[in-house]
């Protein structure tokens, strides 16, 4: 992925957002493009044109912090969306372009497999599933392996499986809210790692397979997912309300362990235990299928 190209095309979408009113701009002539020109962007960040021509172009420029942050609050940027700029930007401390392989401690694993009340499971820097305690493999793809993520090469893939696979895509009752918080996601890891190739064979692939995709990616949403209330409709148990958590891993570069709770007495909480019930008696009666995820 082209660093440059990046930068511009985020200043671009987040140029394009804020409108002359809004700004405080006078609205002068006709409009060729939506939002701020270039020159009244520069102007609200207390910057040269010339200087924020370059810097959108992605040309090499010394961007001090308080350049930097004149530029967010002119932008109004989010704090992630901030940071993002920042890594874009690369002010701040280098980071590494590509990110080291996904591996996985045990005593992490060990904390998912006893997790068996919930669903657990831990994504892997490009949205790899790494491992899923049984719950969680039947809420989410009980119609893949098991035992998948215990081989790499074969692990799957959240943000493909999301946008791909139908049986995921019928799961969420929210899919299109869904789908921009891992797009967002996914951006955040392109600010950091831009050069994976491991992150532009997916990135390719989502946006020649799916339209929707593409069409997120290009609006460059920029998002920390941290927690939500999601809805589900398992082809199984029906209907259920869950809320997840994503918990970065300090000790492991970009993982996050995920894991869904219902409110307890609630109906969601009734079929999350029957579905583990499910999964449990399944498991049972399939000896040697699969593997411990």
């Amino acid at each position: 992925m082209d660093q440059r190209s990046e930068l511009g095309e985020f200043l671009r979408s987040r140029r394009a957002r804020i409108s002359p009113e809004d700004a405080g701009v006078p609205r002068y002539g006709r409009r060729r493009v939506p939002g701020l020109r270039r020159e009244e962007l520069a102007q609200l960040a207390g910057i040269s044109v010339g200087y924020y021509v370059r810097l959108e172009q992605g040309h090499p420029v010394n961007t001090s912090d308080s350049v930097l942050n004149s530029l967010a609050r002119a932008l109004r940027l989010t704090p992630d969306e901030h940071a993002h700029l920042r890594g874009l930007i690369r002010s701040g401390p280098v980071k590494p372009a590509r990110a080291r392989p996904d591996r996985l401690r045990e005593t992490v694993r060990s904390v998912v497999h006893s997790l068996g009340h919930m669903p657990a499971l831990v994504l892997g820097v490009f949205g790899d599933v790494l491992v899923w305690n049984r719950l969680a493999h039947a809420l989410l793809a009980g119609h893949l392996p098991f035992g998948a993520p215990d081989r790499a090469a074969d692990r799957p893939n959240w943000p493909r499986l999301f946008f791909l696979d139908p049986h995921v895509r019928e799961l969420f009752r929210d899919w299109s809210e869904k789908a921009r918080d891992t797009v967002a996601d996914l951006r955040l890891m392109a600010g950091r790692y831009p050069d994976d190739p491991r992150l532009a064979e997916l990135v390719g692939e989502l946006s020649l397979k799916s339209p929707e995709f593409r069409a997120l990616w290009s609006a460059h949403p920029v998002r920390r997912c941290a927690f939500h209330d999601r809805r589900f409709r398992h082809p199984v148990v029906g209907e259920l309300t869950l809320t997840d958590e994503l918990m970065a891993l300090p000790e492991d570069e970009g993982q996050r362990l995920v894991v869904f709770t219902a409110a307890p007495g609630s109906s969601s909480a009734a079929a999350l235990t029957l579905l583990a019930e499910l999964a449990e008696s399944g498991a049972r009666h399939r000896p040697g299928v699969g593997g411990t995820g």
